[in-house]
């Protein structure tokens, strides 16, 4: 078998449109996952049960269902119902772009929180009794101390995260995109190349991970740094 590179050279700009998609869906999915996860993993770490049981319940069940079936619900199942097709949602609703960040928004969300609290959970009890040696109050001291620290913490799990969800994108395919998956299905449609085109599109998602495995390893030698043995 000879791997036709005529083909993949042809088909770059495809690809390259494709890796353009899969950094805007994983970055837009990234960032309003995170937003909805800090206050989700502090209610996963109050003291009031219906709070935490209510966030508690929300991160069972997205995490306890796949991904594709999420997805196909956001994009396929709301469409059914009449009054969604019919309020000012739809326009939103009826873009598999915006489908595909909400699912992806809402499942990482979901992993996200559970990173923060059990990041929280751990947080040195010389943190929080120094806190509260200053007077600070419950707020304060969430907002100075408690949550950075925990989220510092947080930076080898949540690279996992990131990087799973880089490879979730992936599925995004599904629904139409041109992700780079997208571009590996429609260079195998057209050449019936498909170890090329699969081929091709593993190479794009393994330069990312190195990309985003460094950018973390730099990140945790930054704000990590204290944590690490001291040399003699």
């Amino acid at each position: 078998m000879i791997f036709d590179y005529n083909v993949i050279w042809e088909a770059l700009p495809l690809y390259f449109g494709g890796l353009v998609t899969t950094l805007k869906l994983l970055a837009l999915s990234l960032f309003f996952g995170l937003l909805c996860a800090l206050p989700l993993g502090l209610m996963r770490v109050s003291k009031n049960s219906v709070v935490n049981l209510s966030a508690w319940l929300f991160t069972y069940v997205i995490r306890g269902t796949p991904m594709l079936v999420q997805l196909f619900l956001i994009y396929y199942g709301l469409a059914q119902f009449e009054a969604v097709r019919e309020s000012f949602l739809w326009p939103w609703l009826s873009s598999a772009t915006f489908c595909a960040c909400l699912a992806f928004a809402i499942n990482t969300s979901a992993y996200t929180a559970e990173i923060i609290a059990g990041s929280l959970r751990a947080t040195p009890n010389g943190e929080i009794e120094a806190a509260r040696a200053m007077g600070m109050s419950r707020y304060k001291m969430y907002k100075r101390i408690l949550l950075p620290s925990a989220l510092r913490r947080a930076l080898p799990q949540y690279s996992n995260e990131v990087i799973m969800m880089l490879q979730t994108t992936s599925l995004a395919s599904i629904v139409t995109l041109i992700d780079i998956t997208g571009a590996a299905r429609t260079v195998n449609a057209q050449f019936y190349l498909p170890f090329e085109a699969y081929i091709t599109a593993g190479v794009f998602y393994l330069c990312l991970t190195f990309i985003l495995v460094k950018l973390f390893k730099l990140a945790e030698r930054r704000w990590l740094g204290y944590l690490a043995p001291r040399k003699h």
